[in-house]
């Protein structure tokens, strides 16, 4: 899931974001049929409007592997799963609204 677009997040990154999406609602539903690729190009337009949003999930038959291949296919990072909602995030390419949190590195300096 680690690229350009959508670099791995830490432990302590994906906790701050899924305190952000807490008060959110889902913006895009997966149905029956599904991750789809109309539901792949909604989650993108999603994410780009946005850049972290909540997806639900229609009694997916496994709930962990249909979040992972939704955020592999929107090139997003899984931040987490709660129920039957999928928290995703995917940074703006050029106007970025949420900062993440970073941590300095052991005996930097500063």
């Amino acid at each position: 899931m680690t690229t350009t677009a959508a670099p791995g997040l830490a432990g302590y990154q994906r906790q701050h974001l899924k305190g952000l999406a807490h008060d959110l609602k889902p913006v895009v539903q997966v149905g029956r049929a599904g991750v789809t690729d109309e539901v792949v190009a909604a989650v993108g337009q999603a994410l780009l409007d946005h850049e972290l949003i909540k997806v639900r999930l229609y009694d997916p038959e496994d709930k962990r592997k249909t979040a992972a291949s939704l955020a592999a296919r929107a090139d997003a990072v899984l931040c987490g799963v709660v129920g039957h909602t999928v928290i995703l995030y995917r940074r703006h390419p050029k106007a970025p609204k949420i900062k993440v949190p970073t941590r300095k590195a052991p005996g930097a300096a500063g």
